[in-house]
């Protein structure tokens, strides 16, 4: 099958809810992928899912081995890697339970219905302008962005929005109605926005003075990203619930949401679920996942690679007028432009390197924790001479 037929039955096929980058993709090891036609990519953007990069050859033997046991079965009966993993992450995290499902979106709305059963009748959740929780109703309602929002109106009602990094405007929005206060430790669909110390502190000292739920939104921060296991790490707080996703499988769709002991009993048998959610399969594979993470010292590799990559990127900004700021922690990293980045995009993807752009003029940079600095200084290369055209 050639690339222009697949193209063409995808259209005829498939609803089109993707904006498709014209490049077909069929092989991936480690940094690297592989389009129909053989051409080779460096991948510094994976959607920010593949934390140990592609086909790790230990998670394709934990998904083998998993799968000559038991794929799936029903949550009313115990599976034993699911224990293990629920384990694996309370012991890695703040001692909290755990309930598995299969996305980010899905744990987001774990998280604001355990909210709500935790306020007894308040049911105001306050979120941050710029944010991102997902795009099912709850959570595009969650979700501090109007073209999200466009289109799916009325929203669901219990939101409100207010500016990021900026504690007196959350304890403005605060009423007796207000249950918790849902913020990521960096914003990535909205540009890499990272919180700073006194916000996040001041924020956990807000929450406890107001009784009201700290849910950190760690999808995109969590599982070493930040050159920390968790961003919330950065800041010397705890969480009272956080949720995770996308690197957590790196590639097997799971979501996790852990929440305080005591908190977490409040959600009992009946009031939430996922068919699919940690099932022995998904599980399996991410409990080979964390423990390669922590075998290998990835995290550490995730912040002292990081570095690098931003210290290669304020180079660039010291050559080009255009590179308004570069900022981020570890290796979730952002470089603002003064115009629209979309074109440098296209043209690095020519040149073999995929990297990505938010909210129109922000580059973004979601490299594998497995990154070398080798592989810095080949997409630095590849950026250079394409912002030479610019």
């Amino acid at each position: 099958m050639y690339e222009r037929q697949i193209i063409e039955e995808e259209k005829e096929f498939m609803i089109p809810v993707y904006k498709r980058i014209p490049v077909c993709l069929v092989k991936g090891a480690g940094i690297k992928l592989w389009d129909i036609n053989g051409k080779e990519y460096l991948d510094f953007f994976g959607q920010g899912v593949n934390s140990i990069g592609h086909c790790h050859h230990k998670l394709v033997k934990a998904i083998h081995e998993q799968a000559n046991k038991l794929i799936h079965f029903s949550n009313l009966y115990y599976t034993m890697p699911q224990v293990e993993l629920a384990k694996k992450l309370s012991q890695i995290s703040f001692g909290g339970k755990v309930f598995f499902a299969n996305s980010g979106a899905e744990v987001n709305e774990a998280a604001i219905k355990l909210a709500r059963i935790y306020g007894k009748g308040k049911y105001e959740i306050i979120t941050m302008t710029n944010s991102f929780h997902g795009r099912t109703l709850a959570t595009l309602s969650a979700t501090g962005q109007e073209k999200i929002h466009k289109g799916f109106e009325p929203l669901v009602d219990g939101f409100k929005y207010v500016p990021f990094n900026d504690i007196e405007q959350i304890e403005k929005a605060i009423t007796k109605s207000t249950c918790a206060v849902m913020v990521e430790p960096i914003q990535g669909e909205g540009g890499i926005n990272v919180a700073s110390l006194e916000y996040l502190k001041g924020l956990r000292a807000l929450c406890d003075e107001h009784k009201i739920l700290l849910i950190l939104d760690e999808v995109q921060t969590g599982i070493g990203r930040t050159g920390k296991m968790f961003g919330y790490e950065h800041y010397g707080i705890i969480p009272d619930i956080m949720t995770l996703a996308k690197w957590l499988g790196s590639g097997m769709p799971i979501g996790a949401m852990i929440a305080k002991p005591l908190l977490a009993d409040l959600l009992a048998p009946g009031t939430h679920a996922s068919t699919f959610g940690g099932n022995p399969l998904a599980c399996a594979a991410t409990l080979a996942v964390i423990n390669l993470i922590l075998e290998e010292n990835l995290v550490e590799n995730a912040r002292e690679t990081g570095n690098y990559l931003i210290n290669k990127l304020y180079e660039l900004k010291d050559k080009y007028s255009f590179i308004k700021e570069v900022r981020g922690k570890g290796l979730m990293v952002g470089m603002e432009l003064e115009t629209a980045g979309g074109s440098i995009v296209d043209a690095c993807l020519q040149q073999g390197l995929i990297i990505n752009c938010t909210v129109e003029k922000v580059l973004r940079f979601l490299p594998p924790l497995i990154t070398t600095k080798q592989n810095v200084d080949k997409a630095i290369e590849i950026l250079d001479k394409v912002l030479q055209k610019e």
